[in-house]
């Protein structure tokens, strides 16, 4: 959601005054997804704080890989954010489109309901759900050393972590493509 501000930018043609910066276009908007990926540490630490107050146990091995994982996810969702938002003319069309792009993740990503056993034309889509792996990458630091831990996650760490890599790489190439395109065709 914090990349929506690069739409914002554009609006107000500041976006246009950032890409005649001497500066790679990948650089830019890859530091605007970190930039907003460190807007979401403190959000992610007041979600870990609530549960320790009300009383989930996390060792320092688990808080320092869900650490990594948070960031790995934050690049992911950042650069997919972009890739999703890189076609949209306003922000108002962003705020309206994104929930239905989002949400329906939650429900194939295993967030709410288990995702073990879907009839396949879910299971497709939770297999090319971004979330899904973020999601079980995320389980994977958690439950790690835990007797639950084979009956809590769906593929591997490798797997989930190279999934996340490929996404990444792909979603901010062609999130950037088409936006700083989209950005001269204005």
């Amino acid at each position: 959601m914090g990349v929506i501000s690069l739409i914002e930018d554009r609006e107000n043609d500041f976006s246009q005054e950032i890409f005649v910066s001497p500066i790679s276009r990948y650089s830019i908007i890859f530091g605007k997804i970190l930039g907003e990926s460190l807007v979401a540490f403190p959000q992610g630490a007041a979600i870990v704080i609530f549960g320790l107050l009300i009383g989930v146990s996390i060792s320092a091995t688990q808080l320092l890989g869900l650490l990594v994982v948070g960031v790995a996810i934050c690049l992911v969702g950042g650069a997919f954010g972009i890739l999703m938002l890189s076609s949209f003319s306003s922000q108002r069309t962003a705020n309206q489109v994104f929930p239905f792009i989002v949400f329906p993740q939650f429900f194939t990503a295993g967030v709410f309901a288990p995702v073990k056993v879907l009839p396949f034309y879910l299971e497709i889509l939770s297999r090319i759900s971004p979330l899904r792996y973020a999601v079980d990458l995320m389980r994977n630091a958690f439950y790690a050393g835990h007797p639950d831990y084979s009956a809590v996650i769906l593929d591997s760490p490798a797997l989930n972590t190279s999934v996340m890599a490929l996404m990444f790489a792909a979603f901010l190439i062609a999130g950037t493509a088409l936006f700083v395109r989209n950005e001269r065709n204005r």
